[in-house]
């Protein structure tokens, strides 16, 4: 279970880091004298590129609870 929580924390932490532009949107971007553009557009791509895998994994655990609760209820 530790290990689950560590991997979990590790990921969301290195996801942090991460860089989601394109390389033509990092170099227009890139080019101009304030970086807040690019921090912005940055933010949006990976606000942007995170719900659909959180939706995903809201339905992944609906269906993992689901499952466990109807195994309980049978035994």
């Amino acid at each position: 279970m530790k290990r689950k929580i560590a991997i979990s924390l590790f990921a969301f932490l290195f996801a942090l880091q991460a860089n989601a532009q394109c390389a033509m949107c990092r170099a227009v971007l890139e080019s101009e004298e304030g970086q807040s553009t690019a921090e912005g557009v940055n933010d949006g791509i990976m606000y942007l590129m995170a719900v659909p895998y959180i939706l995903i994994a809201g339905v992944g655990f609906l269906i993992y609870w689901n499952f466990f609760r109807i195994k309980k209820d049978t035994q």
